[in-house]
């Protein structure tokens, strides 16, 4: 080696260079490869896949292009990897269990939920999807900046203008040198009110953002398992939460069996099916007779058949604990903050969304004002020519070339050279009166737009108003339903302060579906309308119960046998507006022959009030609350019936109110509730009111000072009659009739007791909901049909009437709800018996006696 060339060597320590080299890689990989940008929520190369979409005008109104056209332009620009790196990327953009929201729109095989691969690039097609479009919108308006692409030849932007916090609603996941990031979808609409609410006000914390934000939503549906995971992720940017399949019990031919709906996110449905066979061939599982996967287009269906003996109850669970029908999920949100990766809470999440929002507002706020600014100076130009058109026409005449002219413009008449080019550059055309309207109308508008623009510039607080109106936009044009259920499991040991306060709708079906949605206020409407759609249900169901409670109240549930269970308003899963729910049997341990007659949300079990039970018989009972302050998962006996009664109704009161019951045929009676002593849980009560044959009791009420009794009939009539024109009877008797009942308006389904202030919600048996102002409906004596309320078809009727009480804002405070009772038939002979006579025995007092 020569002196030259040995003078060209440099000698390094080999663990410098190590650490120096690895450190490199290290940031390369986690700038450019691994983690998203906490703006735009998009990893480089799923940035460059949508910017040279948008380039080569692949949009979402415009046709498909195939994948391999996309692919090539991407590696030939901007990313210089390998074609299957990137086109594995842009199909699970397009998997719609992949993505909450599909940034790419794809035409063809792009995989399953099974596990299979997308065809090869040559055979698929794809284009930008419509929300797509808003992470590149504004981004030829100098939103962003850009950088020069690896050889130099392109340029590439640093940051999409992201007109939604992507990085929260499709979440992402990445593995790079030393750190990982694993951030799960969220609800769009979710999202965005939290970054409403913090750009309103920015001292919101993590927790209290949790109020808008209640957890993830994945695409794939399924439940969330408590609360605490997800505040410790959101509060930390760090914490673990469980995912379980959403899964139903029913009964088929006899036998039990299993329906799985939704699988936990990234689970590969066909080897879980694989897993539950493995350890049923293996005898992990016991009771298990037949395992099919019956997924379609419609969506996906796991059914798992059990032998006639198995508690499948107790077989789900060891499905969840064996099997991947339960998960865990750990969130890790980690993104780059200013060309750094850091741990973020969720509210320093929305928090440089926003300051990249503000950024990109401004910037393009200036672009327009410049491009405003640039074309006013030319109108300005244009009216001087107007206005000196003939000295004008002179000098261009007399210049002998373009150039002449274009000077002598400037020089006599003050031009800037943009303007002296555009007088050159109009045409004869705009020199008629209407052209010279046209530009001075341009001009005026003009001026007024820069004024805005400048505006806008100067007061933070537009330019927080323009975010708020283009994020609630978008929220408008995509928002869906919650897919992801949040609940609390049997076994989970949530701390109650971690469980925001708030009110909720729960609504109970006929064939025993149960959820609770966000107070939400239904319009009202006018009587005889069609209503909307409250509750999605099958066919052979309808809603049955409905009212509003806070989710920390207690919800006493009373069944048709007459029992009573207990659960926490937040122990409801919550579920969207139009969802069917979840089987009451997963929550309560009901028997198969149960179901919910009466629900009673209580905030305290106070001393001095009392619960007032009502059977389909006519038989009454009074028994203090206190008595069912200790109630057993498994449910206790409230009321002990005769054979073949069953319990109607139980309503809460202070023991000093009069009662007012009302019969399918018509019949009403009023009495007071002293007339019925109190008795102990078990005891079986006392008549209330004597039936005629084929009669049973379809409303109780209490009665109130100066209201309204407002009875309903299942074809839609109703009517409402002063409380005064029901005379208080002693209990047991006959009763009055409170409505004439005729073929055309059916029997009587609700008796309640309302006033003016009240609103009315009437739900018929296909799920149908209208909401009616009670001052509405007309007002008229007892022995009249009453007019027509709701319309309904000839194949259903009304199942459930709800009285709704509401504040001056027309918010609903409560509803109380009345129970459908029209399917029982079966003689009543409980009339045969005397007017006092006491049934069963109603000296149980006993109120520690054991089941």
């Amino acid at each position: 080696m020569s002196d030259q060339d040995q003078s060209k060597v440099k000698e390094i320590n080999i663990s410098t260079e190590m650490k120096s080299s690895f450190m490199d890689y290290a940031m390369s990989v986690i700038v450019s490869r691994a983690l998203p940008d906490v703006r735009d929520g998009l990893k480089p190369v799923h940035r460059r896949i949508l910017f040279a979409m948008n380039e080569l005008g692949i949009t979402a109104d415009k046709a498909y292009k195939k994948s391999a056209r996309i692919v090539g332009e991407v590696i030939g620009k901007y990313h210089p990897h390998g074609d299957s790196a990137v086109y594995e990327t842009m199909v699970r953009m397009a998997q719609d269990f992949s993505y909450r929201y599909m940034l790419v729109d794809g035409h063809g095989n792009f995989g399953s939920v099974d596990g299979d691969a997308a065809a090869a690039m040559r055979y698929t097609e794809a284009k930008m999807s419509k929300i797509s479009m808003e992470l590149v919108r504004d981004i030829n308006k100098d939103t962003i900046d850009y950088q020069e692409n690896y050889d130099g030849s392109e340029s590439e932007p640093i940051v999409m203008p992201a007109r939604f916090p992507n990085l929260l609603v499709n979440g992402t996941s990445g593995i790079a040198v030393g750190m990982a990031t694993n951030i799960p979808p969220h609800h769009l609409g979710e999202v965005i009110d939290g970054v409403l609410e913090l750009s309103k006000n920015p001292e919101l914390t993590s927790s209290e953002l949790m109020e808008y934000i209640p957890g993830p939503d994945f695409p794939t549906g399924a439940e969330i398992v408590g609360i605490s995971g997800i505040r410790r992720a959101y509060e930390t940017g760090k914490g673990s939460i469980t995912i379980r399949a959403k899964a139903e019990i029913e009964e088929h031919n006899g036998k039990p069996r299993i329906i799985v709906n939704e699988i936990p996110y990234q689970v590969n449905k066909a080897r879980l099916i694989e897993k539950i066979a493995e350890l049923v061939r293996d005898k992990k599982l016991e009771g298990i007779t037949d395992l099919r996967d019956e997924s379609d287009r419609n969506g996906m269906r796991i059914v798992i058949e059990l032998r006639r003996d198995i508690n499948a109850n107790v077989l789900l669970n060891n499905l969840y604990k064996q099997t991947a029908l339960q998960s865990s999920f750990g969130i890790n949100m980690l993104a780059l903050v200013n060309g750094q990766p850091k741990v973020l809470s969720l509210k320093e999440v929305l928090y440089h969304y926003l300051e990249h929002q503000r950024v990109v507002i401004r910037r393009r706020t200036a672009f327009e004002l410049k491009k405003a600014e640039a074309r006013a100076h030319i109108l300005e130009g244009l009216r001087i020519a107007l206005d000196h058109i003939d000295e004008i026409i002179a000098l261009i005449r007399g210049s002998q070339t373009t150039e002449i002219a274009r000077n002598g413009l400037m020089e006599q008449f003050s031009l800037s050279y943009d303007q002296a080019q555009a007088i050159l550059d109009m045409r004869l055309q705009r020199l008629t009166g209407l052209e010279r309207d046209k530009i001075e109308s341009e001009y005026q508008e003009l001026l007024q737009r820069i004024a805005e623009l400048k505006a806008i510039l100067a007061d933070d607080e537009k330019v927080l108003e323009i975010i708020r109106e283009e994020l609630t936009e978008i929220r408008d044009r995509f928002n869906d339903d919650r897919r992801t259920v949040i609940s609390l499991g049997e076994d989970s040991l949530e701390d109650e302060d971690l469980i925001p306060r708030q009110n909720v709708v729960i609504t109970l079906s006929h064939n025993g579906y149960i959820k609770r949605i966000p107070l939400s206020t239904y319009r009202s409407q006018k009587r005889g309308g069609r209503g909307v759609q409250g509750m999605g249900t099958h066919d052979d169901d309808f809603v049955r119960h409905l009212f509003i409670t806070n989710s920390h109240d207690h919800l006493l549930f009373f069944t048709n046998k007459g029992k009573v269970y207990r659960l926490k308003g937040y122990e409801i899963p919550a579920l969207s507006r139009t969802a069917k729910g979840i089987p009451i049997i997963n929550l309560l341990q009901i028997e198969k022959d149960e179901y919910i007659s009466t629900v009673i949300p209580v905030e305290e079990f106070d001393e001095g009030r009392y619960l007032f039970f009502m059977t389909k018989y006519g038989v009454v009972k009074r028994s203090i609350l206190q008595a069912f302050g200790n109630i057993r998962r498994g449910g206790l006996f409230a009321i002990n019936l005769r054979e073949g009664d069953e319990l109607h109704g139980v309503r809460l009161t202070d023991g000093k109110k009069e009662i007012i019951v009302g019969t399918k045929k018509g019949m009403s009676i009023r009495f007071n509730e002293t007339d019925v002593r109190i008795m102990g849980r078990t005891a079986a009560g006392v008549k209330g009111v004597t039936l005629q044959v084929e009669d049973q009791v379809v409303g109780m009420d209490i009665i109130e000072k100066d209201q309204d009794v407002l009875i309903v009939t299942d074809k839609g009539f109703g009517k409402r009659t002063p409380v005064e024109d029901y005379r208080i009877q002693t209990r047991g008797g006959k009763g009055i009739k409170t409505c004439n009942i005729t073929d055309k308006n059916g029997d009587l389904v609700s008796l309640k007791v309302v006033s003016e202030e009240h609103d009315l919600m009437i739900i018929t048996t296909s799920g149908v909901i209208i909401r009616m102002h009670v001052q509405e409906i007309s007002q008229t004596g007892r022995n009249t049909q009453g007019v027509r309320l709701i319309r309904v078809a000839e194949d259903e009727h009304v199942s459930t009437v709800a009285r709704v009480n509401i504040d001056d804002d027309d918010e609903i405070l409560e509803v109380e709800e009345d129970n459908e009772g029209l399917d029982v038939t079966e003689e009543n002979d409980a009339s045969s018996k005397s007017e006092n006579e006491e049934l069963g025995n109603e000296e149980t007092d006993e109120k520690d006696e054991k089941e």
